[in-house]
């Protein structure tokens, strides 16, 4: 791309499935991880819902990360970016747990992206962290927004299950095979 400019593609589940995880645990801050194909420019790919829980304890991110690597690998996916949720809507600043996980990714993988879902104001809902306007974040489906207000009126979010949730009870799928089903 022309002057280093990045570009990441999200496809709608991804994205929907982001917004969900922080509808799920409104007063809390969650995150998750972005997937790709490194062989390829699409990110159109799994996004795994981390954390809503003590975001900062290192021995259930590092296990988090060990399961992500070893279901993954095999299918030569790779972490490409981090995204976080405030506990606070208005909230639009990454704390220094988000930036230290962001950080232990973009050591592995330079072009990372760190996302912030920013809630107050709908026409900016995405805030790039650390963008200095050469990166750019895409949705690939322009009614992604349309399909997102149908799942929150279905109240779709109940069923989103993150690590946490898998941690403390291990039958739940933190995969979350049959969201879009």
């Amino acid at each position: 791309m022309a002057g280093g400019e990045l570009k990441y593609d999200m496809s709608q589940n991804a994205y929907i499935k982001l917004v969900l995880h922080a509808l799920k645990h409104r007063s809390s801050a969650v995150n998750g991880v972005l997937l790709v194909d490194p062989t390829t420019t699409s990110s159109r790919l799994p996004t795994l819902s981390l954390f809503h829980n003590h975001l900062g304890l290192l021995p259930p991110l590092e296990i988090s990360l060990i399961m992500i690597e070893e279901y993954y690998i095999a299918q030569g996916l790779g972490i490409v970016g981090y995204f976080h949720a405030n506990e606070r809507f208005d909230d639009a600043e990454l704390d220094n747990v988000a930036k230290n996980i962001g950080d232990h990714i973009y050591r592995y993988f330079p072009q990372a992206a760190i996302l912030l879902l920013y809630t107050r104001d709908a026409s900016k809902n995405w805030k790039l962290a650390g963008s200095d306007g050469g990166s750019r974040l895409i949705l690939k489906e322009p009614a992604a927004n349309i399909v997102l207000l149908d799942f929150i009126s279905s109240q779709k979010w109940q069923d989103v299950v993150d690590f946490d949730d898998h941690l403390d009870d291990i039958t739940k799928d933190w995969l979350n095979p049959d969201l879009f089903k």
